[in-house]
């Protein structure tokens, strides 16, 4: 069956078409790019020829060989782009009509034609077309690319014969217009087109998207080789669940930091797109907006309703067992219990906050979450306050952070945002369960029993396995979960001087000795603990967040008990409030060198109290399990 393609429809996207929907050829596809890959078309539409760029979204319809060479398909949606003085079809969406067919017509690509020489013209342009001057014959040959193929091969025949011209008659010449004091020329500045977000790509070269932003980050200040910056970044998400990144610096930062708002809309346009930066950027977009001084930035007034306010992904707790670490992920689950908020030494010498909490689903999981910096304090209270008024609340999280250090887990970052009760279909069908008997189900935490390199059949050890197993003596570090019970604590070596200098923007913290008379700013624990369980007992090392987790208080308090008040009736009873409570105690276990000798050092990663609660399901679920053995 013969098939029609467009007419002129090359010529036409040329001139700015982008809503006829023409039907062309593809005659040729490569494979560009060695970081990413793009794929470049030759379309045809049985006249001119014209390179096209594939949106990367579309690079399966190639590998899955619906479109090939010889395929004839139908431009949806594209635009035609200047890139290096080159006009580039982008084609943004198509549709695969007959997959393989011969060559139609016979093409003839634009710079084929522009090679030709203009000195040459044939007769029958003399008869044609009125008398015309020299620099008016590329204009004709332009003109002429809508011929049927025989005229074309007709046309350059004749130009082979230097006998059949015809002289023409030049008119006088005539100097260039003079635009001087005419005025500046008028730049096109008619809006740009708005196009979804999945739209953009770097080939483009005037764009607009309207979009919701829902996550805007902090300011952050930097400092690199090139100076002193700042920066920061939003989300934006459009009617058509696309999303994207966009990054401000420096001076960008000063206009806009203000002006972005969580929740409301926007039109942006003339921004240049880049490769996401997919360390920090978790979005599912390959591009990144970066705004710049002549960026347009434009809040939109009405509301518009066919923008979601927020777009989440939830995995199931279940599935958080085998994610990826580091992976970002929406997790919604009911919030069973909230640790009290704890100050936390960072490693760069800054104080912040964390707070432990546990999120249950109808998988039969739980998973920790740790809320980290203002999230403690504000989220994180009233869900302490909630809990502790026998009320359970449904807690989503959008972006939250896997870790695997022991076990999974998840943990907030800069980007994270939190839901409490949120009018969601999920979390109504996430209460009706709890409800309906959810509360009273065992779950299995994927936190407390999943240690990175073991089973989950040896995650929970007993003391005397250190030794029986020779934990620790391999090249990689062992780590376990022990539940033992603190019988000692050495007091005379309960912490060490800390240096309190800053190196950039983080705290020394090598070990000083006193001079003079000055004081020790700065304190930080190493605290010797022996613990013990029912099948003997150990020393473990633990030092300034885990110590914080025993005591209760901070090494620089103890510090100023025991030397600066002499207090040491309060000093000893913070020590013996500690005694013979039981703990759950995440070890990590390598053999070291001491001298010429090799001993195995046993330190503790992480202290909680055993909640009873949570600890009579965990053995009744490792009953239920060994009957079904």
């Amino acid at each position: 069956m013969p098939v029609n393609l467009s007419a002129n429809a090359i010529s036409s996207i040329n001139g700015g078409d982008v809503n006829s929907k023409p039907l062309v050829q593809v005659l040729d596809i490569k494979l560009i790019g060695s970081t990413q890959e793009r794929y470049r078309l030759l379309l045809s539409d049985s006249v001119e020829t014209q390179h096209a760029m594939l949106a990367t979204q579309l690079n399966d319809r190639v590998k899955s060989g619906r479109v090939r060479k010889g395929s004839v398909i139908q431009l949806i949606e594209y635009i035609c782009s200047t890139v290096q003085n080159r006009k580039i079809i982008v084609v943004l969406n198509m549709e695969t009509i007959i997959p393989d067919c011969d060559v139609i017509g016979n093409p003839i690509g634009l710079s084929e034609l522009d090679s030709v020489p203009q000195k040459q013209a044939p007769d029958m342009t003399s008869r044609s077309l009125p008398s015309i001057n020299n620099n008016n014959v590329g204009a004709q040959y332009s003109a002429r690319t809508s011929f049927t193929h025989g005229k074309t091969s007709s046309f350059q025949n004749q130009s082979n014969n230097t006998q059949s011209f015809r002289p023409t008659i030049q008119p006088p010449y005539q100097p260039p217009p003079n635009y001087k004091n005419h005025g500046a020329i008028m730049r096109n500045e008619a809006p740009a087109r708005i196009i979804p977000i999945a739209a953009l790509n770097p080939y483009q070269g005037r764009w607009a998207i309207k979009a919701r932003v829902t996550a805007k980050g902090d300011l952050r200040r930097y400092n690199n080789a090139r100076g002193d910056g700042k920066v920061f970044s939003f989300d934006l998400l459009d009617s058509d669940g696309g999303e994207i990144r966009v990054t401000c610096f420096n001076a960008v930062v000063d206009r806009f930091y203000d002006t972005i708002e969580v929740g409301k809309v926007y039109v942006i346009s003339k921004g240049s797109l880049k490769p996401a930066q997919k360390n920090f950027n978790h979005l599912k977009n390959e591009w990144e907006i970066f705004l710049e001084t002549t960026s347009s930035v434009d809040l939109c007034p009405d509301e518009d309703s066919s923008i979601p306010r927020q777009q989440f992904s939830f995995r199931p707790i279940s599935e958080i067992e085998n994610a990826e670490s580091n992976s970002i992920l929406d997790v919604i689950g009911v919030v069973v219990t909230v640790n009290p908020s704890v100050p936390i030494l960072r490693k760069n010498g800054m104080e912040t906050q964390r707070r432990i909490l546990n999120l249950k689903d109808q998988s039969g999981r739980s998973v920790e979450l740790t809320l980290w910096g203002d999230f403690c304090n504000r989220e994180g209270q009233q869900l302490q306050e909630m809990v502790e008024n026998g009320i359970s609340p449904i807690l989503a999280v959008k972006a939250g952070k896997v870790n695997d250090f022991s076990g999974k887990s998840i943990s907030t970052i800069s980007a994270t945002q939190l839901f409490i009760n949120p009018d969601f279909p999920e979390a109504n069908t996430l209460r009706d369960w709890f409800d309906r008997g959810g509360k009273d189900t065992a779950s299995h935490s994927i936190s407390r029993e999943l240690t990175p390199g073991s089973s989950k059949n040896e995650i929970r050890k007993s003391l005397a396995q250190i030794k029986e197993e020779g934990l620790g003596r391999s090249d990689k570090p062992d780590w376990i979960t022990v539940k033992a019970t603190i019988s000692f604590i050495k007091t005379d070596t309960f912490c060490y001087t800390a240096c309190p200098l800053m190196i950039g923007d983080r705290q020394c913290n090598k070990k000083v000795t006193k001079s003079g008379n000055s004081r020790w700013l700065c304190d930080r624990y190493l605290l010797q603990v022996q613990v013990q369980d029912h099948t003997g007992l150990t020393w473990v090392t633990a030092f300034q967040e885990t110590g914080e987790e025993i005591l209760g208080c901070s090494a620089k308090e103890m510090y100023m008990l025991k030397y600066e008040a002499q207090d040491d009736l309060r000093f000893v009873e913070i020590i013996r409030n500690c005694l013979f409570t039981e703990f759950l105690l995440k070890l990590k276990i390598k053999e070291e060198m001491y001298g010429d000798e090799q001993k195995v050092k046993i330190t503790v990663v992480k202290a909680e109290k055993v909640n009873y609660s949570d600890e009579s399901r965990f053995l009744f679920d490792m009953i239920s399990k060994s009957h079904l053995r």
